[in-house]
């Protein structure tokens, strides 16, 4: 099992060291490179204006961003619906105090290997990944707190 547990984590680094660093149109229509945030901790947040746990997600990436933005916390939300329009009825009742960007066509998403939503990792100041995890549970916020916590006190 471990060995299993290391052969994916060496994969999902491989990926994440061949994936497109741009990311999709942001709701302002201009684009950006994920690597513009080196120094900081960036969290990418796949959701879907369909995942249930993306509602329950949401208000939690708000308060992590509101806690620790000014200790180097960039979270940016990755919308990987087809259409802008059913992401934006979803902003509307869950509004995010983050950047979102789109990926309609699923290319980032394709990249990271997301398999849930939300899919969620964390860029450490130095460009690594530090941590990523499917899905989002209430009882378990400490925890991805703590990893935040853990990434923002690494020196870049």
């Amino acid at each position: 099992m471990k060995a299993a547990a290391t052969n994916s984590t060496i994969l999902l680094l491989l990926t994440l060291a061949l994936a497109p660093t741009v990311i999709a149109d942001d709701a302002d229509s201009s684009r950006f490179d994920v690597s513009q945030y080196q120094g900081n901790v960036v969290v990418l947040d796949f959701w879907a204006s369909w995942c249930g746990p993306c509602r329950r997600s949401f208000p939690w990436l708000n308060q992590m961003q509101a806690r620790y933005g000014q200790e180097g916390l960039v979270i940016i939300g990755v919308n990987v619906d087809a259409s802008r329009e059913d992401a934006k009825v979803f902003l509307a009742e869950y509004p995010a105090d983050f950047r979102i960007n789109f990926d309609t066509e699923g290319v980032l998403a394709t990249a990271y290997g997301v398999e849930a939503m939300p899919s969620s990792y964390v860029i450490g100041r130095d460009g690594e990944l530090r941590a990523s995890h499917r899905g989002f549970r209430v009882r378990q916020q400490a925890e991805y707190e703590a990893i935040l916590v853990e990434a923002l006190g690494e020196k870049p």
